[in-house]
């Protein structure tokens, strides 16, 4: 029996991984950050000093790829996955789903989000006390930059992927 898929979706800093690991805490699942990965991976390569979202993107797009072979190899051998793959564009999404139904897999769908205000003062937060959840600096212009290209999900993903109104879990 093949394993089910938790997706995790919202803006940055909005508690997706602190979800996330609770979550997996209550249940036995592989979990997958993709800031993990990102942090593991490339944390440590020099930045360009033009199109640091090119950059980033790229290496994004390479990590996703592998996330989802894991993920997708994991639900093949029974092992539930609880993914948290930081997409904010709703296109990035509907890839992502077409994938997961392409595979077969029963998919449950968990919107987190929270007031820009408050997103912001956690990543900033997050940055300084580098805790349980930290996985890179995130700067400000990124966070704000990331933040005004999430689409939360419009009535149609939210129909189509059951996804109940927001999350809103405690920093």
């Amino acid at each position: 029996m093949a394993g089910a898929l938790h997706l995790i979706i919202g803006p940055v800093g909005a508690g997706k991984s602190t979800f996330a690991r609770a979550l997996v805490a209550r249940r036995p699942a592989l979990l997958l950050v993709l800031d993990d990965w990102m942090a593991r991976l490339f944390g440590a390569d020099p930045r360009p000093t033009t199109d640091r979202v090119g950059w980033y993107l790229e290496r994004r797009d390479r990590c996703l790829a592998q996330v989802w072979e894991v993920a997708r190899g994991a639900c093949a051998a029974g092992c539930d996955v609880v993914l948290e793959p930081g997409l904010v564009r709703r296109a990035e999404r509907a890839a992502l789903y077409e994938q997961i139904e392409d595979a077969g897999l029963a998919l449950t769908v968990t919107l987190i989000d929270a007031p820009r205000d408050e997103r912001r003062a956690r990543v900033m937060r997050r940055n300084e006390e580098r805790g349980a959840t930290f996985a890179q600096v995130v700067p400000l212009e990124f966070f704000e930059l990331a933040s005004d290209h999430w689409e939360p999900p419009d009535d149609d993903e939210r129909h189509d992927r059951g996804i109940a109104a927001p999350a809103q879990p405690r920093a």
